[in-house]
């Protein structure tokens, strides 16, 4: 008993010791202290994260939500493409299978292409100012999908083209000059990066009645082919592509044989949203009637988009020159500038 008292005693005593006091004092030692308290387990009761108790209750073990959701990787090098169109919609899994009347395509028409099937307006000024349209379209009929590889298709799809090409003349109430009707029917094929396409279509020019009726002395030419064609392009980026095509006509009336048609071009592939995206074309076409001569033809503007799926709605300047698109004036020259509205279904 003595002896315990004797130990309470000098415990008071070392407790009341200056020194000591000082030691405790020291901002180190609180700190040291305190967090020695919070991480010694036999002291503060530390949990796991997995037993975690937020209301310290005996028995109530389960545990927080610790991950946050993650955005899905992307297999393929962005770059500058759907991340700053559609970041928050990645790309729909192609099935794998018979798909019928397939709303897009794999191989997209040229945008540079003035002869390809679509539904457009631009207006040419200086000196002869002129409207060009296009009414008509492309439709798919079947498609056998065999997945994707990122946004690349990967498959097979048959689709159907018809189109009028018209020319108005402004100056004489608005009378059409001329028109070039199109019908074809392509055949495209996807690997992902790189699609081809072939196929066949038929090209008739025919002067306007009005045109006719002012100038009863102009020739009026009997311009037609019928061409089976094969094409390829490839995806340097999800947005650009380069490509090449060449089509030999088995009947031509006018026209001659061989034609070729190469470019580079960028448009948005994916949802933009209102705000839209940056596109261009440039466009070359070769035709062996006017030994190996053609037109060049570049675009530069913005386009939307509403999803991967939908048709792309461009506005912007057209910039042609080299021989006439209105193949009822294949020899003539011309150059023009101007503003184009195109929907490319």
């Amino acid at each position: 008993m003595c002896d315990g008292n004797n130990r309470i005693m000098k415990l008071e005593s070392l407790l009341r010791c200056p020194d000591l006091l000082e030691f405790w004092r020291a901002p180190s030692v609180v700190v040291a202290v305190l967090m020695l308290l919070v991480t010694c387990p036999t002291l503060s009761h530390a949990q796991s994260a997995d037993g975690f108790d937020p209301y310290q209750i005996d028995g109530y073990r389960e545990p927080l939500p610790m991950e946050f959701p993650r955005v899905p990787a992307l297999p393929w090098d962005a770059g500058g493409s759907p991340l700053s169109e559609s970041v928050a919609q990645p790309f729909a899994t192609a099935a794998v299978g018979w798909e019928a009347l397939p709303t897009d395509t794999i191989y997209p028409f040229y945008l540079g292409d003035l002869k390809a099937s679509r539904l457009s307006a631009m207006w040419t000024g200086g000196d002869e100012g002129l409207v060009d349209a296009t009414v008509g379209g492309r439709f798919g009929l079947l498609r056998y999908n065999r997945g994707r590889v990122g946004p690349y298709l990967r498959g097979t799809q048959i689709d159907v083209e018809g189109s009028a090409n018209l020319r108005l003349i402004p100056d004489e109430e608005m009378d059409l000059r001329s028109v070039d009707f199109r019908a074809g029917v392509p055949v495209s094929f996807g690997f992902g990066r790189l699609h081809t396409r072939m196929g066949y279509y038929h090209l008739s020019s025919h002067l306007g009645d009005e045109f006719l009726l002012r100038r009863p002395n102009f020739p009026r030419l009997n311009f037609s082919r019928d061409v089976l064609f094969t094409g390829a392009g490839y995806w340097l980026t999800p947005q650009t592509r380069i490509y090449g095509e060449a089509g030999w006509a088995f009947y031509n009336d006018i026209s001659e044989e061989w034609e070729f048609m190469f470019g580079l071009e960028r448009a948005p592939r994916f949802g933009t949203g209102i705000r839209g995206g940056l596109f261009y074309s440039l466009h070359v076409h070769l035709r062996e009637e006017v030994d190996y001569a053609g037109h060049f033809n570049g675009q530069l503007g913005w386009a939307w988009r509403r999803d991967e799926r939908s048709g792309l709605l461009r506005m912007g300047i057209n910039y042609a020159n080299g021989k006439s698109p209105q193949f009822s004036f294949f020899r003539r020259h011309e150059q023009q500038v101007g503003f184009g509205m195109w929907y490319d279904f």
